[in-house]
């Protein structure tokens, strides 16, 4: 069985600057694995662990310096690891990075059973990467999965959280998989996992390794832009304690009216 783990570097910074473009400016910033990814990648090794045939691969996008979370990555457990880095990549919207790396995958796996992706970034919070992922490869899909139960006999059965609770899929592969945090702790390193990651090599490919044209790539490729980014500002608002139900019904018409 082969997992593919999607693993986004994220900026461990508050301190954000912004291209001309309006995208973040990521190279010069330390950089950490994006939380929800690395869930997916608990969830890929946790397989892995229960099936000795399981091979799991981390796949990222970015400049050179994503080759840190790829390193983790391989440090927590991953076979192997493959970096998407080219100029040609960057300023990419969600639209742009799925068909780059959906792209990849077409060109780089003759076969895949499981694409795991984090439900969201945290430097975007968009949720859109993985469900674009599936759209391009034509997979199935189910997100704001917190658990999978099972996955043998071409089948994987997931957990899925909904407004209502939670729901038992059982889902055909290959298929996307987009994760939120489970109940588990998260994986640590041992000393084994960083001597091996230390020695393994990580597969670069750029834009002429995945049969993808500049046009339909980074910034050229992306059909959205950001027009405007700003931070919010913090208001100082004067919080009033109500203690009894007179007190909020008076509140109550003084906003809306005496209207019953």
């Amino acid at each position: 069985m082969k997992i593919i783990v999607c693993i986004k570097q994220v900026p461990d910074t508050s301190d954000i600057k912004w291209t001309e473009n309006n995208t973040i400016q990521r190279e010069g910033l330390e950089s950490v694995m994006n939380p929800y990814d690395a869930y997916a990648l608990d969830f890929a090794l946790a397989i892995k662990e229960k099936n000795s045939d399981v091979k799991v691969t981390a796949l990222s996008m970015g400049p050179k310096q994503a080759e840190r979370v790829l390193k983790r990555a391989l440090a927590l457990g991953a076979d192997d690891a493959v970096l998407l880095s080219d100029k040609k990549f960057s300023g990419a919207d969600t639209y742009a990075t799925a068909k780059t790396i959906a792209s990849a995958i077409k060109e780089s796996f003759e076969h895949y059973d499981i694409i795991l992706c984090g439900q969201f970034a945290i430097d975007g919070d968009t949720a859109q990467t993985g469900p674009s992922i599936a759209s391009f490869l034509g997979l199935p899909q189910v997100t704001f999965v917190k658990g999978i139960e099972d996955c043998s006999q071409g089948y994987v059965t997931v957990i899925r959280e909904t407004y209502e609770g939670s729901e038992k899929i059982k889902v055909k592969l290959p298929a996307v998989i987009c994760m939120q945090k489970g109940e588990s702790e998260t994986s640590r390193i041992t000393i084994k996992g960083a001597i091996k990651a230390k020695k393994s090599e990580i597969l670069y490919k750029s834009i002429e390794d995945i049969s993808l044209s500049p046009d339909e790539a980074g910034l050229k490729g992306s059909p959205t832009y950001v027009s405007k980014a700003f931070r919010a500002k913090q208001r100082d608002v004067e919080c009033r304690y109500i203690t009894t139900s007179e007190e909020l019904v008076n509140v109550i018409k003084s906003v809306g009216g005496d209207n019953e």
